[in-house]
């Protein structure tokens, strides 16, 4: 594999032109995206437009409109995960998500107090598990997803964030549904970043975030999937007035909504919607079978490097397995990442010795993948 045949790679891309929505910096290989996507241009255009004309001209009246915007985003993602209208909102952040997601799940298996998750999954989700496990009474954390029958709610994130390994989410959902136990998936790798159609994996709670792959910036809200045979049903433990049957009627107590609006809590960021709403609807146009086909090309051809270059990694050569990052093993793996930074080549670090290459469908090319896993050689 030469650079020569990389940029052959890129003449042939089919979304190459989406990366011009893109701002970029100049001369930098950002191999990050799975961390803080690039931002779309639209984002500001936006941003500036709800700025002067809804807040700054209309104030107040732009409620009729922002009243529903976290559902009205849900809905533009919900088609990119496999989801149905109606069953995806977005709110406040993935920790919050996590949170409520797996509280709704136990008040679902009331007679069990266990729940399961990785010793080794990503810390908020093994934090919040372990502060609720604390917070509750008799309630008591499980590593590992073997033996399940005591199980309330298990809590998985569909990419192993440090080597991008794939779950079998519908075989593990069904395993766990025989089992008498709810499921929380975690899509935050996941979302923008591979196909996957959570309704047809049985798949009932899910969340993610999406300042990752969908481009959402900085401390985008998170969402949060609830399948529709669950909002009659599902209660979430934070009480907010966006969440209550006719909110403005500001009633004394309070009465979940029907829909998956009764997943929200307090007044949302606005701002932070709009942006979100750009990156997605990003997604949405070019497509999660072009993103997905995309990312596997990337990651295959990260794989080939490593191995012309002999660098380790635990990232599955199976493209059905993995997702869009590949995990280079290093034992100056952090040393190398601040270096390259200063050289403007860009990845991220995982304990203890991972260099994680990103591969964004939209915004990174194959010449970048190229460029950044040879400088990790050169640089070793």
């Amino acid at each position: 594999m030469t650079r020569d045949d990389a940029l052959a790679l890129d003449a042939t891309d089919a979304l190459a032109p989406l990366r011009q929505q893109f701002t970029l910096p100049e001369g930098l290989i950002y191999l990050d995206g799975n961390s803080l996507g690039m931002p779309p241009k639209r984002t500001l255009e936006r941003l500036t437009e709800v700025y002067l004309q809804e807040w700054a001209t209309d104030l107040i009246r732009s409620w009729s409109h922002w009243v529903d915007l976290p559902q009205r985003v849900g809905d533009v993602l919900a088609p990119l995960i496999g989801a149905g209208p109606g069953e995806v909102v977005l709110h406040d952040n993935t920790t919050l998500c996590v949170y409520q997601a797996v509280h709704a799940a136990i008040g679902l298996r009331p007679e069990r107090h266990v729940i399961a998750i990785s010793a080794d999954d990503f810390p908020t989700d093994r934090y919040v598990v372990d502060g609720i496990a604390t917070a509750l009474h008799g309630y008591r954390v499980q590593h590992g997803f073997e033996r399940l029958d005591d199980v309330a709610v298990i809590v998985r994130s569909v990419i192993d964030y440090r080597t991008a390994e794939l779950v079998d989410v519908a075989a593990e959902t069904a395993r766990a549904h025989a089992a008498g136990a709810m499921v929380v998936w975690d899509l935050s790798h996941a979302a923008g970043a591979i196909e996957i159609d959570l309704r047809e994996c049985g798949v009932q709670l899910a969340i993610g975030c999406t300042y990752k792959f969908l481009n959402g910036g900085p401390g985008a809200p998170a969402w949060t999937y609830v399948a529709r045979e669950l909002h009659n049903t599902i209660r979430q433990p934070i009480w907010g007035w966006f969440a209550t049957e006719n909110q403005f009627a500001m009633g004394p107590t309070f009465q979940p909504r029907a829909d998956i609006a009764r997943m929200l809590l307090g007044t949302p960021s606005i701002l932070a919607l709009t942006a979100a709403q750009v990156g997605v609807e990003l997604s949405a146009e070019a497509g999660m079978q072009a993103i997905h086909t995309k990312g596997r090309a990337l990651t295959g051809l990260a794989l080939d490097l490593c191995d012309q270059h002999g660098l380790a990694t635990p990232t599955p050569r199976d493209p059905a397995r993995r997702g869009n990052h590949v995990a280079v093993q290093h034992p100056r793996a952090k040393a190398l990442v601040q270096e390259l930074a200063a050289r403007d080549v860009i990845f991220d670090f995982r304990e203890p010795n991972i260099i994680r290459a990103g591969c964004s469908p939209l915004t990174t090319r194959f010449v970048d993948v190229y460029d950044g896993l040879v400088a990790v050689a050169a640089a070793g």
